[in-house]
């Protein structure tokens, strides 16, 4: 999810015109055209996507000479709010970028079932399901977003442990962290919350290590107790996580993106919850560390029964609005946008794992050969089941947890009545 942030959206297609190479744009919409369409996405005034949307338009520009594709790239903490207003005028953009979950499953009534038009990929490319509702897909996924735990290696060897064993447990977890900090100084885990975000990283990635598999299959497939002691589990350990002083100081005051990230590969922070897409990831973590420091480990056991896995889904990913002048055409520019080339050339310059598992991986060290073999038998993660508001509430309550203004029993018995209203 790495964001450029613009100013409002006219100033931003301003922007994209004048500035970015991989952004070109007049407007915010096609106006019904046929000869032109516009996408609204968080990405193409990226440079680590230049290339990606270079190899997109020379494969639908193949297939359709005629046509002008268009970039806007929205500010990424305005997206959701500026996509809603065109969605209430039933007009904008024809091609639109979506994380996967409750986002788009928010407005599926916007946008166009895909089914027929990418049926010839789906066997290519994972993660459809965060990008599917009611038995129907609505977008195209790019890349695949999981929540990995990343570990420096370097301060393990520091610490005199054995870099490559660590804790499979959570009493051996913190022993380790002990070890750590006495021999280093480094907190055991690098976190930030100012978002309320943190609290979707620590319960997907920590959750597969104390729900059983039976309860995380449930979970996953809308039968959520909130009140099973499993479920408590987690949101106790969030807090006793900070309690204990397991996190770098000032949580609620630290971003995720990108302080977080920043206290981890400074080396002041052992672990950190990470992602598999182009920030906070494998790659930016390489960058720092050195590619041999850098380690993915299965979350330390909390409860008996649990079986570890790694939790992702689709990460991003492209819809065609309903009020588009003609759905195959944009139908053809998602699938140019999810061909191998294109997400071949995405991979390679931002390091995000993409949708596509054809893609060879191997010579990207081991932190991301690990992610590429635990695919095939991680399941989604536990946050992206639950509705955006769910999750929005969940970031609040998250920050009021840290600072003692609520206790768990008030914030599971809200999050039930959010949850249970969808």
């Amino acid at each position: 999810m790495r964001q450029k942030i613009y100013g409002p959206v006219v100033l931003v297609a301003a922007l994209a015109l004048t500035s970015c190479g991989s952004a070109t744009g007049s407007g915010t919409s096609s106006g019904g055209a046929t000869d032109t369409l516009v996408v609204w996405d968080w990405k193409s005034g990226d440079a680590s996507a230049a290339a990606y949307l270079e190899q997109a338009r020379a494969d639908f520009a193949e297939q359709h000479p005629d046509t002008t594709v268009e970039f806007v790239a929205q500010p990424f903490d305005q997206y959701y709010t500026l996509l809603g207003a065109a969605i209430q005028a039933g007009e904008g953009p024809d091609v639109i970028m979506f994380n996967g979950g409750g986002q788009l499953r928010d407005r599926t009534g916007a946008l166009v079932p895909l089914d027929d038009y990418v049926a010839d990929d789906q066997q290519r490319l994972a993660g459809w399901e965060a990008f599917s509702d009611d038995g129907e897909i609505y977008a195209a996924p790019v890349t695949l977003q999981g929540h990995p735990v990343y570990y420096n290696k370097g301060l393990y060897e520091q610490a005199g442990l054995d870099p490559e064993q660590p804790a499979a447990t959570w009493d051996e977890f913190l022993d380790n962290c002990a070890t750590i900090e006495d021999a280093t100084g480094a907190h055991c885990f690098a976190m930030g919350n100012q978002e309320g975000s943190g609290i979707q990283f620590f319960m997907s990635g920590m959750g597969p290590s104390i729900l059983t598999p039976a309860e995380y299959d449930a979970w996953i497939e809308g039968e959520r107790d909130w009140q099973a002691p499993n479920v408590r589990q987690i949101f106790e350990l969030w807090t006793e996580v900070e309690t204990t002083g397991l996190n770098n100081p000032g949580v609620n005051s630290t971003t995720m993106f990108t302080d977080m990230f920043a206290i981890f590969e400074a080396g002041e922070a052992a672990h950190v919850i990470g992602l598999m897409s182009d920030i906070g990831h494998w790659k930016d973590f390489n960058e720092f560390l050195g590619e041999d420091a850098v380690g993915v480990m299965d979350p330390p056991i909390v409860t008996d029964g649990a079986a570890p896995l790694l939790p992702y889904d689709g990460g991003i990913g492209y819809g065609v609005a309903r009020w588009t002048a003609d759905p195959a055409l944009a139908a053809d520019l998602v699938r140019s946008l999810t061909s191998t080339d294109a997400l071949t050339a995405f991979y390679l310059e931002s390091g995000a794992i993409a949708s596509d598992t054809s893609i060879d991986t191997s010579g990207s060290g081991a932190a991301a050969g690990t992610l590429v073999a635990q695919l095939e038998t991680g399941k989604p993660a536990l946050h992206v089941a639950l509705s955006s508001a769910t999750q929005e509430l969940m970031g609040r309550l998250s920050q009021q947890l840290l600072s003692d203004s609520v206790t768990v029993d008030e914030a599971l018995e809200q999050l039930a009545a959010s949850d249970q209203a969808e």
